[in-house]
């Protein structure tokens, strides 16, 4: 009978740490631990420690301290052929001198499979992935996105319990890519499919995640649902990583009842939630994300904090409009607003008002 820790948590790790040399740890003291079914992306820069946990996870890599599990079971000293786990990466992995039937029986003739099983589940997997008519084809034959598709239905044909993908979608093209995110995390919740995904894309870890841990210098920065992340970074690295944020400098003045009183560097005091600092006189990064700032003057709440802006360059993206303004001595404030009939189109050299409420804004560590 499993446990009841074992029972909420399909995959686990516990102190795991990774170094190559002997000396430097490419991955510190992780400890994570995922429900089944979940779709889990690691994001982060390149070498925060993301891939190399997924190599782990794999069996491609072995960790220098900690236990890693599946199920309940440590797999530490499991080969990767026998941890029952799909694999899609970036390049795809293909046989090229087989053909798209050959490649996705190849895991099932591994696995003893017999040969009317192997066609029906074939046949299924490549169904799923709306491929069934390409089934003698040779990957050469294939476009990039066919030739993903089909990297997709390999792992999925043995039906493994857990699926890892690492950067699957970084050689196809941005229409494309958006279709693969869709068609993937469909695919893992309907079958009910434990997904790790590696990328570096933000983007991407926000449109298709139930979770993302945000992984920096070889550790989780913080582990939390899509908009919870967005919302609410709790440190100045997640806040720059994720999305697009302006940041300004400045120093606690007062602090308490889960607020803060920020003077800026510019002279401003502001009101912001104190989520990373904790003493008066600390330095800060205040944190305000462009669509949260209004420039509308009959659109500013009561409660909104106003500062004076320049507006340094103003850009028409079709759907919305991007505004560069200096503001507190900062050249690099974006806001972002509709492409509305009543919105404004601003001239470079226009001072104007901008404004905020204090919910909006987020005092981090400096």
């Amino acid at each position: 009978m499993a446990s009841s820790a074992t029972d909420s948590a399909f995959v686990e790790f516990e102190r795991v740490q990774k170094s190559y040399d002997g000396e430097t740890l490419v991955v510190k003291d992780l400890n994570l631990s995922m429900p089944k079914g979940e779709f889990l992306t690691m994001l982060g820069p390149s070498g925060s420690g993301k891939t190399t946990c997924l190599m782990m996870l794999a069996g491609f890599e072995t960790a220098t301290h900690g236990d890693i599990r599946i199920g309940g079971v440590s797999i530490n000293n499991i080969p990767p052929h026998k941890r029952g786990i799909g694999m899609v990466f970036q390049n795809y992995a293909l046989f090229p001198h087989m053909t798209v039937a050959e490649n996705l029986a190849f895991p099932l003739e591994v696995r003893k499979i017999g040969k009317s099983e192997r066609e029906e589940k074939v046949q299924r997997a490549l169904d799923m992935v709306q491929m069934g008519r390409f089934g003698g084809r040779r990957p050469a034959q294939l476009s990039g996105g066919q030739q993903q598709r089909i990297a997709l239905a390999r792992a999925l044909v043995f039906q493994p319990e857990l699926v890892l993908m690492d950067e699957p979608l970084g050689a196809l093209d941005k229409q494309l890519r958006e279709h693969m995110q869709f068609e993937i995390t469909r695919l893992a919740h309907e079958l009910g499919i434990t997904t790790v995904y590696v990328t570096h894309d933000q983007t991407e870890a926000l449109t298709m995640s139930d979770r993302v841990a945000v992984f920096d210098d070889g550790r989780i920065q913080q582990l939390a649902p899509p908009d919870q992340l967005y919302e609410s970074p709790q440190n100045s690295f997640v806040a720059q990583f994720i999305g697009e944020n302006n940041t300004l400098t400045g120093v606690v003045k007062e602090i308490g009842n889960g607020k803060c009183l920020v003077q800026l560097d510019g002279g401003d005091l502001i009101d912001a939630k104190p989520v990373n600092v904790k003493n008066v006189g600390d330095r800060t990064k205040v944190s305000i994300r462009p669509e949260r700032v209004e420039i509308n003057k009959d659109r500013l709440s009561p409660d909104a904090h106003t500062l004076k802006a320049e507006v340094l360059e103003f850009i028409y993206m079709g759907d919305i409009f991007r505004t560069r303004l200096r503001v507190a001595g900062h050249d690099d404030f974006v806001i972002k607003t509709r492409n509305a009939p009543d919105q404004v189109r601003l001239q470079p050299g226009t001072m104007i008002d901008i404004g905020w409420l204090p919910e909006d804004c987020h005092a981090l560590d400096a």
